[in-house]
């Protein structure tokens, strides 16, 4: 990345309020059900397709659908039209839903005697198991 681009990046970070400009580490990954706290799909669940976490945003599947025109393409080989695709959401405004209680939840990490520090749902106190990709 160049230092332009970096700056760029730092600063609308740091409008948006994130951690003074540094990228935030995700506690949510991509294949978790989360659930929209706010905005115009506020109350919908769905489950995480991927991660930016560059621009701390995430996309959820069937949240934040938007509509793109394009162009046909040169060749021809490309097909114009309008094109549904659900853009990225700020990860502020989702919250994990825990697998457990099925409620959304903040998390914790709790250290466990072996050494692991797995996510813990603040609601029913259960370890929070991914589902196997």
């Amino acid at each position: 990345m160049s230092a332009k681009t970096e700056r760029r990046t730092r600063v609308g970070l740091k409008h948006n309020g994130w951690a003074r400009g540094r990228v935030r580490l995700f506690d949510i990954r991509s294949g978790d059900t989360v659930e929209v706290i706010a905005g115009k799909d506020r109350g919908k669940r769905g489950k995480v397709v991927r991660t930016v976490p560059a621009a701390q945003r995430l996309v959820v599947d069937g949240i934040n659908t938007l509509k793109r025109h394009t162009k046909s393409g040169v060749a021809g080989n490309i097909q114009g039209g309008i094109i549904d695709f659900n853009a990225p959401i700020a990860y502020s405004n989702v919250l994990l839903v825990c697998n457990r209680c099925d409620k959304p939840t903040r998390i914790s990490r709790v250290v466990q005697p072996d050494g692991t520090v797995p996510i813990v749902c603040k609601k029913c106190g259960e370890i929070y198991v991914r589902a196997e990709s």
